[in-house]
C-alpha cells in the first residue's frame, strides 16, 4: 500500500515539476521576446573611426620623419618635413619679382609725370605762340594800313608835280615814306610767318608729348599675378612641414627618411582618435525600436567584460539591393531572374553608435563588437 502511495507521489511531483519547467521556459521566452523587441541587440557590429590618408602637397627628399607606425600623436605635432630649400628659393624669387614690378611702376609713374609736365609746358607755349601770332597779325594790319596810306599819298602827289602844285621835295618825301612803309609791312609779315611757324612747332611738340604719355594699366595688371606667385611659393614652403590636424594614431606607414616624396602619393594613414563608433547591422523589423539619441551598451570582443556607454548617432537609410529580388539594374529593363525563395531573410541596416567613453589603445577599426540598444 505504501509503495502505491509513494509511486503516486513521485508521479505527481514529476508532473508538477514538468509544469513548472514549461511555465519557466514560457516566461523566459516572453522575457527574451520582450528584450529582443524593446532592447534590440546585435552581434553583427564592428568598431569604426574616421581616418585620412597623409600625402605630401609638395615633392622632394624626406629629411625628417617624426612618427613611426602605430604611434599616437597629438594635434599640432610635427609629422614629417621635406627639404624646403628649393621652395625657399622660389619664394625669394617671387618676392624679388614682385619688388621689381613695384619699382617699375614707380619709375613709370615718374616718367609719366614728366611727360604730363611736358604737355603742360607745350600747352603754355601754344598759348604764348597764339598771343604772338595775334600781335603779329595786328602789326601786319597796322603796317599794311600805313603802307596803303603812303602809297596812295605818293600816287596822289606824283601827278601834281608836273603841274608844279607840289615841290620835288614833297614828292621825294612821299616816295621815301612809301618805301619805308613797304619795308615795315614786309618785316611785319615776316614776323607773322615766324610766329605762325613757332605756333605750329608748339602744336607738334604738344601732340608728341601727349602721344608719349602712357598708362600704368599694363604694369598694374601684373600685380595680381605677382602677388599670387608669392602666395603660392609661401604656401608650398609651408607645406614642407606637415603637422597633425588632430589627435590621431599613425598606421600603414610605408616610407622612411631619405626617400623622395611625391605629390599625392600616400605615405601613411591617420586614424582620428577623438571619436569612435560602433556600427551594428540591425534587422529592419528592429529599426522601429531605434531612434537617434537612445542610449546603448557596446562590448568589444577583445575585452568582452567591459561595457562602454554609447548614444545612437544615426540610422542607415540604404543598403545595396539584393539582385535575387529586384534583378540587375541596367540600361533598358531590369533583369529579374525567376527564382522561388522559401525563406525570406530580413534586410539589415547599419546603425551608428557613438561611444561616449572609449578607452585609449583598446579600440581598433574593424574590431568585432556587440551592441544593445537600451531605449530612451
Amino acid at each position: 500500500m505504501e509503495t502505491i502511495k509513494s509511486t503516486r507521489s513521485r508521479r505527481l511531483l514529476g508532473r508538477w515539476t514538468g509544469i513548472v519547467i514549461v511555465a519557466a521556459a514560457f516566461a523566459l521566452g516572453l522575457v527574451v521576446l520582450y528584450h529582443t523587441n524593446y532592447d534590440p541587440r546585435t552581434e553583427d557590429a564592428e568598431v569604426f573611426a574616421n581616418f585620412i590618408g597623409i600625402a605630401p602637397q609638395v615633392e622632394g627628399p624626406l629629411v625628417r620623419l617624426n612618427v613611426k607606425d602605430n604611434q599616437v600623436v597629438k594635434k599640432g605635432e610635427l609629422l614629417y618635413e621635406i627639404d624646403e630649400r628649393p621652395y625657399q628659393y622660389a619664394l625669394e624669387t617671387a618676392v624679388s619679382e614682385q619688388a621689381t614690378l613695384e619699382g617699375q611702376i614707380v619709375d613709370e609713374q615718374r616718367r609719366i609725370a614728366a611727360m604730363v609736365s611736358a604737355v603742360s609746358v607745350a600747352k603754355a607755349n601754344i598759348h604764348s605762340s597764339e598771343a604772338a601770332v595775334a600781335n603779329a597779325e595786328q602789326g601786319v594790319a597796322r603796317a599794311r594800313a600805313e603802307w596803303t596810306y603812303a602809297n596812295n599819298n605818293l600816287h596822289r602827289l606824283e601827278p601834281l608835280l608836273t603841274k608844279q602844285f607840289v615841290t620835288v621835295d614833297e614828292v621825294d618825301k612821299a616816295r621815301t615814306s612809301e618805301t619805308a612803309q613797304a619795308e615795315a609791312l614786309r618785316q611785319a609779315e615776316s614776323r607773322l610767318d615766324l610766329t605762325k611757324a613757332e605756333l605750329n612747332s608748339s602744336l607738334a611738340r604738344r601732340e608728341q608729348a601727349e602721344n608719349a604719355v602712357t598708362t600704368l594699366e599694363p604694369l598694374i595688371n601684373q600685380r595680381g599675378a605677382k602677388a599670387a606667385a608669392v602666395k603660392k611659393a609661401r604656401y608650398d614652403l609651408d607645406n614642407c612641414r606637415v603637422f597633425a590636424p588632430f589627435d590621431a594614431i599613425v598606421t600603414n606607414l610605408t616610407i622612411s627618411e631619405g626617400a623622395y616624396a611625391h605629390v599625392g602619393q600616400q605615405m601613411f594613414t591617420l586614424i582620428d582618435a577623438r571619436t569612435w563608433w560602433a556600427v551594428g547591422n540591425f534587422r529592419e523589423g528592429q529599426l522601429k525600436r531605434i531612434a537617434p539619441g537612445m542610449r546603448a551598451d557596446v562590448y568589444v570582443l577583445s575585452r568582452p567584460n567591459l561595457r562602454f556607454s554609447g548614444v545612437v548617432d544615426s540610422i542607415g537609410f540604404g543598403v545595396t539591393p539584393d539582385p535575387d529580388v529586384i534583378g540587375n539594374l541596367q540600361s533598358g529593363l531590369p533583369d529579374v531572374q525567376r527564382t522561388l525563395n522559401w525563406v525570406q531573410l530580413a534586410s539589415r541596416y547599419p546603425v551608428r553608435i557613438r561611444v561616449a567613453n572609449p578607452t585609449p589603445r583598446l579600440f581598433r577599426i574593424g574590431e568585432s563588437a556587440v551592441i544593445t540598444i537600451r531605449g530612451n
